[in-house]
């Protein structure tokens, strides 16, 4: 399993634009194939930094994942929204494995 963790740079005055985004995603996402942890949006400090992450099998399953992403109907939307309001001013895709499990059974000192 890996995480993908998607870093946004967005329009501070269009967050209830990338918030609408994020939601649609809520949607789309899951039913692609990945594991949907979340999106959040600026609250406190950067007013202009935003994450999306959700687990994933693997790099291959992504590559299937990203296909019947941009097929779906809410997909193709969401991206065509995204490009029609600018609201994304850059973004940025890295992809973690968790090291630290399991969580449990850790001695403490």
């Amino acid at each position: 399993m890996i995480t993908c963790f998607i870093r946004y740079e967005i329009d501070p005055f269009k967050r209830d634009a990338f918030c609408e985004y994020a939601r649609n995603w809520g949607q789309a996402i899951p039913r692609n194939g990945a594991d949907l942890i979340g999106y959040f949006a600026p609250h406190e400090g950067s007013t202009t930094t935003a994450y999306g992450v959700y687990n994933i099998d693997s790099l291959s399953a992504y590559e299937d994942y990203r296909q019947r992403l941009a097929a779906d109907p809410i997909g193709r939307e969401n991206y065509a929204f995204a490009s029609r309001e600018r609201f994304i001013l850059k973004e940025d895709r890295i992809f973690l494995i968790n090291v630290s499990l399991p969580h449990t059974g850790l001695v403490k000192p």
